[in-house]
């Protein structure tokens, strides 16, 4: 099994919804933190949400209110749930995982660097 293996990814139109799953080995789930980033053509990667390994989470700007981040134990998966969705939510979507230095939170997970990802799942929002 690979460490990290996206899915759910898909085309729909604006203000459709999506989810989308990261199967994660368990080595990967027992990281105190989880993400989703997204990356754009011609843009930089972003965080979209993250959460600990106790459930918290913090969400971008962008997206809060509209997405929410899962992480679900008892089949070491991470969910993105993605509603109202926007064509600028157009994106490469992957998930990500790290036990940062410093677990003080979630927004030790928004700060830290990623040591490892999947392969990615693309989601197209159509106008």
């Amino acid at each position: 099994q690979a460490p990290l293996m996206e899915s759910g990814g898909g085309s729909v139109q604006t203000g459709g919804s999506l989810k989308l799953s990261c199967a994660a080995s368990a080595v990967m789930f027992s990281r105190y933190c989880m993400a989703w980033f997204r990356q754009a053509p011609g843009k930089e990667r972003e965080g979209v949400a993250h959460i600990t390994d106790g459930g918290m989470t913090t969400y971008a700007d962008s997206v809060k209110g509209r997405f929410t981040i899962i992480r679900h134990s008892a089949n070491n998966t991470l969910y993105l749930e993605m509603n109202g969705l926007k064509p600028e939510d157009t994106a490469v979507y992957y998930c990500a995982a790290v036990t940062p230095l410093r677990t003080y939170g979630p927004l030790a997970c928004r700060a830290t660097r990623y040591e490892a990802w999947g392969q990615g799942t693309q989601v197209t929002v159509s106008s």
